[in-house]
């Protein structure tokens, strides 16, 4: 899947791929204002919490440096039967914005399609797990003090300008579960400076760093984090530990008072290395992966017109002479070989139109399309989920 954003992200931090995410600090600017003003605005941010039912801690209000209670902002809205709702008060919150604050609303990508479609396109690009935090800050407030992700971030600057500080890390890949609190920053700053509407940041994890207003007066500030959680030597110790189980040595008790055949369970351990290697987990991790969230196709509803795939990670096609495998969001199906051209076509991460690509490409794209949506692989595009595309994925067909 080509993304615009991907593509200015890489053009600005000057990276040919993936494979510099997490080795440095880097930052950059996107000569592009209507890519960002496409990907989110401060108004937009506020549509979307007006019109969702959010709660703390996926939407909160910072002021002076404290989280603002919840019972200054939200309302429960009680419906004539008597349903309460908690939804944002927007007269409160406007007034605190006025005053100065930071909105943060976690996990955007589930509330807006532009941020769904874009964190899609990461985690295509990068092939880990990917989430975005929007915050929207105004006049001189200031934001979190001074901290560490324990992930890799991409930081883009959608409007207005906010002041930053980075500093190296204090523990080599701090983790979140970790043998050692790593408390203390470091003296260190790697860079200080302004980030602009376009400029582009990349804080590998571990790094400390803090952003805040505070002396900029009237204006505002809005900026998306792509958190991107890259496994580890950890992480794939935690899955051999699951796979153990299949081995009968590793199912029975400990034995305190005769003690425990620990020859044995070394020999299993070193087996069970060799058997499954950190390749392996990494595709079993994509191939894995839950079905993602979607509107269902129903035919009541209309015929079917565009389709998209919506797996978490690239879908893998394996031609196996007589049979084709596609391997994704934890299923594998079989087609015939040719099947592949339409395949290729609908797994691309690319919107479909149905009977523009099937005059190009054959019925058989009708026909494999009804299959990948059955399964959820693939699902219709919907006014609002194709709003996430427009402008920023081409038509796979083109």
């Amino acid at each position: 899947m080509e993304h615009q954003l991907i593509n200015g992200i890489e053009a600005a931090l000057g990276w040919k791929g993936v494979d510099e995410l997490g080795k440095g600090f880097v930052r950059g600017s996107m000569d592009h204002p209507a890519l960002v003003s496409r990907i989110l605005t401060p108004n937009r941010l506020l549509d979307i919490a007006m019109r969702r039912s959010l709660s703390r801690p996926q939407f909160r209000c910072f002021q002076k440096g404290d989280e603002v209670h919840p019972a200054v902002y939200y309302t429960d809205t009680v419906s004539p039967r008597g349903q309460s709702i908690s939804m944002v008060n927007m007269r409160s919150l406007g007034r605190l914005l006025g005053e100065g604050a930071t909105l943060i609303l976690d996990q955007a990508n589930v509330f807006d399609p532009t941020m769904e479609v874009a964190c899609r396109a990461l985690q295509w690009w990068s092939h880990e797990r990917v989430q975005v935090n929007a915050y929207l800050t105004t006049n001189d407030a200031s934001g979190f003090p001074l901290h560490w992700d324990d992930h890799d971030v991409l930081i883009i600057q959608l409007a207005g300008e906010k002041e930053w500080e980075v500093r190296g890390t204090s523990r080599t890949a701090p983790m979140y579960r970790d043998s050692d609190p790593n408390n203390t920053p470091p003296e260190e700053i790697v860079w200080a400076g302004v980030m602009k509407t376009g400029d582009v940041m990349h804080i590998p994890r571990g790094h400390w760093h803090q952003a805040t207003r505070n002396g900029h007066g009237s204006g505002n500030s809005l900026h998306v984090t792509f958190g991107i959680t890259q496994r580890t030597g950890a992480s794939w110790m935690a899955w051999l530990a699951d796979w153990s189980r299949e081995h009968e040595v590793f199912r029975h008790d400990l034995d305190r008072v005769h003690g425990t055949n620990t020859k044995a369970l070394a020999t299993a351990a070193a087996q069970l290395i060799g058997e499954r290697s950190p390749a392996d987990f990494l595709a079993a991790y994509e191939q894995a992966t839950t079905l993602p969230r979607h509107v269902p196709f129903l035919d009541v509803l209309g015929p079917l017109d565009t389709v998209v795939c919506t797996a978490h990670f690239p879908p893998q096609i394996q031609e196996n002479g007589e049979a084709v495998e596609v391997v994704a969001s934890g299923k594998k199906l079989t087609f015939t070989p040719k099947a592949v051209p339409a395949l290729r076509l609908l797994l691309s991460g690319k919107p479909v139109p149905v009977e523009q690509a099937a005059a190009v490409f054959g019925a058989e794209v009708a026909e494999v399309a009804e299959i990948l949506m059955e399964e959820e692989i693939c699902a219709t595009l919907t006014p609002e989920l194709s709003s996430g595309y427009t402008g920023l994925v081409t038509n796979a067909v083109s």
